[in-house]
């Protein structure tokens, strides 16, 4: 039995398991600072420290520890340090701001290894334009020095971007011609659907390996400002103060982020309010969230003292870990079958704690942690099913679980009604926690029809049995107590049985239908585009553009346009 404590590949058995557990005394590669309303994360990356051996980070690039590192800062910034208003992102090195993904990382690893990689990081971007949108941590990029691939992406997420013009500095995202794939975080959408480069000059600046400089780059809109090195200080010091009035963050005194606690065992994942057991050899995991046992704190004041115990905050962290180790650490654990257990009452009285403090800076903050967990589960490539069994409690917050399932089995029991496991919807399922097509998840369900979302909001409260739900549209199937362990099995087997490849192209078209948003689009390029020209020759064969970089050798390409 192992414990998972730091940010990098630890054993088990015979296997080795990532970890995305960390804290900034352990950090390798970003300093975090605070002064007053600004934070600073300062990039300079230990070229020794990579996550995995064969590799140099050379050139302030990257790997997967280094966004490992990322994340956790930015959540102890939400969290930690509720005064600050505006995130710098500043370089530790001269001359080179950050050069994105390590390459020879990306030639060594295994396609899996790549998509999660790239995954993993576009959430990151997308939680901190989500935490500018609807917390008012808002962020800058200080660019000095080259600023390529991944990096640019790092600065396309903040809110602003400013380059020193020393004419060397230069953004790029330089992987079509360099590297035979696609910017993999993002990079092409925010360039056209968040700067809003007109498509042709975005075709120059994609194929463009060495870059545009200070001037350019705000002409085509891909900076907002530059200044000549002896002026720029002052620029830097501009945009914070007017990113600091746009900021909505009103201040506290901030929690301490205590160690998610987990508990790794071969056949599973058990932290305090969530646990996943692992079926290996029918590749399912069941995941179980649990109710609070009893009220949750529900004073602002004693909201602040339990801190990262306090239920809803606890569940959002601990769910989110479960997701990031189950879908980088369990490859073959294609289904998750979801499950719920405990007093329905205490969810919603949990929910309606939140809905009565949303304006309190931790319950806020809460909010988009749970926001975030629930969209990380929406994107992931697994079948998800969810189980409204007996001892269920499907309510509010935790129905967003359900919603997010690709299939909703209930039980009934016609001949038990009173033993029958039952939904409640709360204010909760209207709109606090929109899925990244910015829309709830019964908008989605419904596609946004008006008439069934207006009915289900006025049964909000109202406990729903097995044949309201399913009359109601809110469940997939409802076989009695006879017939249920059968239809589940059998479900489950079938799926077990499909392609996962074609699985995960069904779900990732299937649901997010309707319109599309920025983030749909990023993640829907990771999942079809870059999930196949990653595993093209003409990147990563032999003679591929991403296999022979830095060898001083062409890669050659089967020319054939499919």
């Amino acid at each position: 039995m192992n414990a998972i404590t730091e940010p990098l590949l630890i054993k088990q058995g015979d296997r080795e398991l990532v970890s995305f557990a960390t804290h900034p005394a352990k950090y390798q590669h970003w300093t975090l600072a605070v002064d007053g309303e600004v934070a600073s994360l300062k990039l300079d990356i230990n070229e020794d420290g990579g996550i995995k051996p064969g590799y140099k980070l050379k050139l302030n690039s990257y790997d997967l520890g280094v966004d490992i590192e990322l994340h956790d800062a930015i959540n102890r910034i939400r969290f930690e340090h509720p005064s600050v208003k505006v995130v710098v992102f500043e370089s530790g090195r001269e001359k080179i701001w950050c050069s994105g993904a390590n390459i020879y990382m990306l030639g060594l690893s295994t396609h899996a290894w790549k998509v999660n990689f790239c995954k993993f990081t576009n959430e990151t971007r997308n939680g901190l334009e989500d935490s500018s949108r609807n917390d008012g941590l808002k962020s800058l990029a200080s660019v000095t020095g080259a600023c390529a691939g991944g990096g640019y992406e790092l600065a396309l997420a903040c809110d602003r971007i400013v380059m020193v013009d020393d004419r060397s500095s230069t953004v790029s995202l330089p992987e079509v011609p360099l590297l035979g794939v696609l910017p993999g975080t993002g990079g092409l959408t925010r360039v056209t659907d968040k700067r809003k480069v007109r498509r042709d000059l975005a075709d120059i600046f994609c194929t463009t390996s060495e870059g545009v400089r200070a001037d350019r780059a705000r002409d085509w809109k891909l900076i907002d400002a530059h200044a000549k090195p002896q002026q720029f200080p002052q620029l830097v010091a501009a945009e914070v103060e007017a990113l600091k009035k746009q900021s909505t963050r009103a201040g506290g005194k901030g929690i301490v982020l205590t160690p998610v606690p987990l508990r790794l065992e071969d056949n599973g994942y058990h932290y305090t309010t969530v646990e996943a057991t692992l079926d290996r050899a029918a590749r399912i995991a069941t995941i179980t969230v649990h109710a609070p046992n009893a009220n949750i704190e529900s004073t602002p004041e004693a909201i602040e003292a339990a801190g990262a115990n306090w239920w809803p905050l606890q569940l959002a962290r601990e769910l989110d870990d479960l997701i990031l180790n189950l879908r980088t650490n369990e490859l073959e654990i294609g289904t998750w079958v979801l499950k719920t257990r405990g007093d329905h009452n205490k969810v919603m009285a949990a929910d309606d704690v939140l809905e009565k403090h949303k304006s309190h800076w931790l319950v806020r903050e809460t909010i988009g942690a749970l926001r975030r967990t629930l969209a990380r589960l929406d994107v992931t490539s697994r079948s998800l099913i969810a189980l409204v069994d007996q001892g269920s409690c499907f309510s509010g917050t935790l129905f967003e679980l359900a919603l997010a399932a690709d299939r909703i089995y209930m039980l009934d029991l016609p001949d038990a009604p009173d033993a029958a496991p039952s939904l409640q919807l709360s204010e909760a399922n209207f709109g606090r926690y929109p899925e990244v097509n910015g829309l709830t998840r019964l908008q989605t369900r419904f596609c946004e029809d008006e008439a069934t979302i207006a009915q289900l909001h006025s049964l909000q409260d109202s406990q729903l049995r097995a044949d309201q739900a399913l009359a109601l549209g809110l469940v997939t199937l409802t076989p009695d107590d006879i017939d249920w362990d059968d239809e589940i099995r059998i479900t489950l087997e079938e799926r077990a049985s499909l392609s996962p490849d074609a699985l995960t192209g069904m779900e990732a078209s299937l649901r997010f239908p309707g319109k599309e948003t920025m983030e749909t689009r990023v993640f829907g390029r990771l999942s079809a585009w870059q999930n196949w020209i990653f595993i093209r020759p003409n990147a990563v064969g032999e003679e591929g553009a991403l296999k022979l970089f830095g060898t001083g050798k062409k890669a050659k390409f089967d020319w054939k346009r499919i």
